[in-house]
């Protein structure tokens, strides 16, 4: 529940779901200050999820928002089983795979997104998703409505529509980081491939190693190690170090607040589309760079 928890909560409560339960174990630090904007002022060393609670709820009186203290490392399959959807930021790479494979066994819809100063990413794994898309209704034209040689090719009717049901299957978090890049195929999509990619893979190490994200105040110790970790992943990626120039290292610190909000609002989204049903989800991957001020859609991971 730090700035990107936050905008998530806040799309799904006013989007109206039936109930949200917003589980984190930390206590408030000064730097959740910045960007989280359901904790008041006067909460430092209070629990995240139980200082959010009161403006969360505010926000939308017909939803049922809980507050659940524990850490999300301790809780059982059977806690997860109770929701439609889970969205995870913050967490490790390990926790995040251990959990998005409990959702991928119960059928659960799994998100899972994160800033990083400006670049910000989210993943959703819906399984065998099924939906309906509104299409164009193909009517053909009768004999003698119209002269012509086209008078018998089907022709769309912008006036009526029909829903058409579809059927998408997503893969794992875990298969998702683990591309091979080696293949000629791999190699030729890389060229496509946008390095948030890369960075995310170097991020989500530093957390593992580190047990948190970088820091601004630590600044020249973090670059030094973030430095070395892109060396060690891309490498053992078997990709070039020219993915990810040395001034990469100035734009992944601390949580920026509008990149929370686009990333916030992209990830409310896809849970609402998932959940309803409704229209198509886009591909697995999402990536926001702040620096160039685009985001980019990725299907990274087996087909």
């Amino acid at each position: 529940m730090k700035g990107l928890g936050a905008e998530v909560a806040k799309n799904l409560i006013l989007a109206g779901v039936k109930g949200l339960t917003m589980l984190d174990h930390q206590q408030v630090s000064q730097e959740d200050t910045r960007a989280q904007f359901l904790i008041p002022v006067g909460s430092l060393g209070r629990n995240r999820a139980e200082a959010s609670l009161e403006r969360a709820q505010n926000l939308n009186p017909m939803v049922d928002v809980k507050a659940d203290p524990e850490s999300v490392e301790n809780k059982p399959e059977e806690f997860f089983t109770q929701f439609d959807a889970i969205c995870l930021t913050c967490c490790s790479r390990d926790v995040l795979v251990k959990i998005d494979q409990i959702c991928h066994k119960n059928s659960i819809k799994f998100f899972t997104g994160d800033v990083f100063g400006y670049h910000g990413y989210m993943f959703a794994n819906l399984g065998e998703h099924e939906f309906v898309e509104e299409k164009t209704k193909v009517t053909k034209v009768s004999p003698g409505v119209e002269d012509g040689p086209d008078t018998k090719k089907a022709k769309l009717d912008s006036s009526e529509t029909t829903m058409v049901k579809k059927r998408v299957v997503f893969c794992q978090l875990k298969e998702a980081l683990a591309v091979d890049w080696s293949s000629e195929k791999a190699k030729a999509a890389l060229k496509r491939t946008t390095p948030d990619y890369f960075l995310l893979q170097v991020l989500l190490k530093f957390r593992t190693d580190k047990g948190r994200d970088p820091l601004p105040q630590s600044y020249a110790e973090d670059s030094k190690l973030l430095l070395q970790i892109r060396s060690d992943v891309l490498d053992s990626l078997g990709v070039s170090m020219d993915l990810l120039p040395d001034d990469f290292i100035s734009y992944c610190f601390s949580e920026m607040a509008p990149v929370c909000a686009v990333v916030g609002g992209v990830l409310g989204q896809e849970v609402v589309k998932a959940l309803s049903q409704r229209d198509p989800p886009h591909n697995n991957f999402f990536f926001f760079d702040g620096i160039k001020g685009n985001g980019i859609v990725e299907c990274l991971g087996p087909k």
